[in-house]
């Protein structure tokens, strides 16, 4: 494979920092080359090195071919459009009509990034570029850069503003439609999931230095804990997080794992005794206790934007109830309304319809996508923003300081006095997360909260979540946090309905492909109600299903008693048996193989009472 851009012992320094130091790496034909690492970390500086629009102290730059050899298209995080032009000249220049018309590639950039052919989704291809916002123009620029389909494509978060949808179309169009003899692409991306559906090939950028893993997110976990646990620094935090992450990756779709081609023993040696990430059975009876029974309840609810003739409908007679302890992540299109969603869920957005019911307990937190509640704070240091709320707080159980929750989601000691008027927008997010965790809610509503986080600090973000025991609802674009941090979503797809998901994100872009197939059961009147069909009792283990309509008969009844009556001694029996259990479990306190053991038994103990709890409900539904 030819060698297109080549960094030969190339060091920089911007500053009184060392960005780059004696780094020699290569980029291939073919290669699909994701890059991750800490804000400020150097990543843009590296792009830019390599595209040639920043000299290198020391060191020598190839590119293939010399000056007028292989073009290379640049995404940065600002764009260059000139706002005089139309949606036309900035994505298609001067192509005649009949020939960008003609290819499938391009009508298939301007659908997955525009809308549609004629630009539906940005105005159309007439639309002047100076009066949309940044997150369209953003897209107008990564689609003209695919148009153009230089040989090197060096991609900064090309999934910035792009939704659920977008994201995945953008991994499917880099890795089936782009490639081709003679071209690669690089980009840097904070998303795990784009990570691992795209790479083939994973830069850490980190202290100077570039380090290359095969593979996606999944491998580099793997990768990072294997090289964690050769260096003798497995105890290290940043190795805790990792052992987790990589634990949880091993336990989800086998597909996660089937990129590393490197022995992985080793690695999932480092989580043999790692516990699941969340302790569901634990945190939802913690949320019950704090919570009550009610949380939220949205009851025939419908919200209406705009006055007439631009009024707009977000919910149509929705009705949603959550639960204590429950996870739920929000997806949909751009516009669909989902800030609106949160805001009517938090009482902030009043109802044109229906009504809004809140526990008596519920104590709600809201990050909103802009975080101006910390406008008031700018000329305070971090650390007093922080203890401004509490300086003391529980988090999976133990005592947690103020300040050591502030490290925790990416401020260490010496950040922790830098003024809040001098941090970026991913630092402020952090802190008003941090400052929101603190008041010890209930009840967590979070929009869009990995906006401007890096790798590392969305890991740590998601450790924090693991051991928050309260009720969570998350809008977001990162589809890799919506399956690791929720336990199941809902969608909405602009039609004033919320759809449940049970096939997860996989489902919601199978119906934005192919349009919903039968909608979900609605009451009398026309109201839609999140959730499965209920009303009719499933089969239990010995119980035929009622007949239709009329309800079960005497004798289903008196075979749902009978399993009632089982399943209560078989619960009581696994009560002593988890009862001994946690007994063990404190006795061993200090043997960690011991504890690993007992961790397995329990989490079968806890895994059949669950089992139990289903099959006794279900046969209470046939008693009534």
């Amino acid at each position: 494979m030819a060698n297109l851009i080549s960094l030969d012992r190339v060091s920089l320094t911007l500053g009184t920092t060392q960005v780059l130091d004696d780094v020699s790496l290569g980029v291939l034909t073919g290669d699909r080359i994701g890059v991750v690492g800490v804000n400020g970390g150097g990543k843009t500086t590296l792009l830019r090195v390599m595209a040639g629009l920043q000299e290198p102290d020391t060191g020598r730059v190839t590119r293939q071919g010399g000056a007028g050899g292989i073009r290379v298209g640049v995404l940065a995080q600002g764009d260059a459009l000139d706002p005089g032009w139309s949606v036309r000249q900035a994505v298609l220049r001067e192509r005649p009509e009949h020939v960008w018309a003609g290819d499938p590639r391009v009508r298939d950039i301007l659908t997955g990034l525009l809308g549609g052919v004629s630009g539906e989704g940005v105005g159309g291809l007439d639309d002047p570029v100076g009066i949309k916002s940044g997150g369209e123009r953003r897209r107008l620029a990564l689609a003209r850069l695919l148009v153009d389909d230089p040989e090197v494509l060096l991609l900064d978060e090309p999934t910035n503003h792009l939704d659920v949808e977008g994201v995945a179309w953008l991994a499917e169009h880099l890795t089936t439609r782009r490639p081709r003899p003679g071209n690669a692409t690089v980009a840097i991306t904070h998303d795990r999931w784009f990570l691992d559906a795209y790479a083939t090939l994973t830069w850490e950028v980190e202290g100077g230095g570039v380090t290359a893993f095969e593979g996606g997110y999944a491998a580099y976990v793997l990768a990072r804990a294997e090289r964690d646990r050769l260096a003798g620094v497995v105890a290290d935090r940043r190795a805790n997080l990792m052992r987790k992450e990589l634990a949880w990756l091993r336990r989800g779709a086998p597909a996660r794992t089937s990129k590393p081609r490197f022995r992985i023993e080793a690695a999932n040696a480092l989580i043999a005794d790692e516990p699941e990430p969340r302790n569901t059975a634990a945190l939802t009876a913690f949320a019950s206790t704090r919570l009550g029974k009610d949380v939220i309840d949205l009851e025939d609810a419908t919200v209406v934007l705009g006055e007439p003739p631009e009024q707009r409908t977000i919910l149509r007679r929705v009705t949603w109830r959550l639960a204590p302890g429950e996870r739920v992540g929000i997806v949909g299109v751009n516009g669909a309304g989902k800030s609106t969603l949160l805001r009517a869920l938090t009482g902030e957005q009043p109802l044109a319809g229906g009504r809004r019911k809140v526990g008596r307990t519920v104590r709600i937190a809201h990050l909103t996508q802009e975080v101006r509640e910390l406008e008031r704070f700018e000329s305070w240091r971090v650390i007093e923003a922080i203890e401004d709320v509490r300086q003391w707080t529980t988090i999976d159980g133990k005592e947690v300081s103020a300040g050591q929750l502030a490290t925790r989601l990416g401020f260490p000691g010496g950040r922790q006095q830098d003024r809040v008027g001098d941090l970026s927008g991913g630092e402020r997010r952090r802190l008003q997360l941090t400052r929101l965790l603190l008041a010890e809610p209930n009840v967590l509503v979070l929009d869009e909260p990995t906006n401007d986080l890096d790798i590392e600090t969305l890991a740590s973000l998601e450790d924090v979540l693991d051991g928050w025991a309260g009720t969570l609802v998350v809008v977001s674009h990162d589809r890799y946090l919506l399956e690791r941090a929720c336990d199941h979503q809902l969608a909405m797809l602009g039609d004033g309905r919320l759809r449940d998901l049970p096939g997860g994100v996989d489902e919601y872009l199978r119906l934005r492909h192919t349009g919903p197939s039968t909608p979900q059961r609605a009451p009398s009147g026309g109201s839609t109600t999140v959730g499965p069909d209920v009303g009719v009792a499933s089969p239990v283990d010995g119980i035929p299903a009622p007949d239709g309509a009329g309800g079960p008969t005497a004798a289903q009844q008196r075979e749902a008693r009978k399993v009632m009556a089982r399943v209560e001694k078989q619960l009581t029996r696994l009560a002593e048996r988890e009862k001994r259990l946690h007994a063990e479990m404190a006795e061993q306190a200090t043997d960690p193989v011991a504890l690993a053991d007992l961790g397995v038994r329990l989490r079968a103990v806890v895994a059949e009472r669950e089992q139990l709890e289903g099959e006794w409900l279900e046969a209470a539904e046939v008693v009534g």
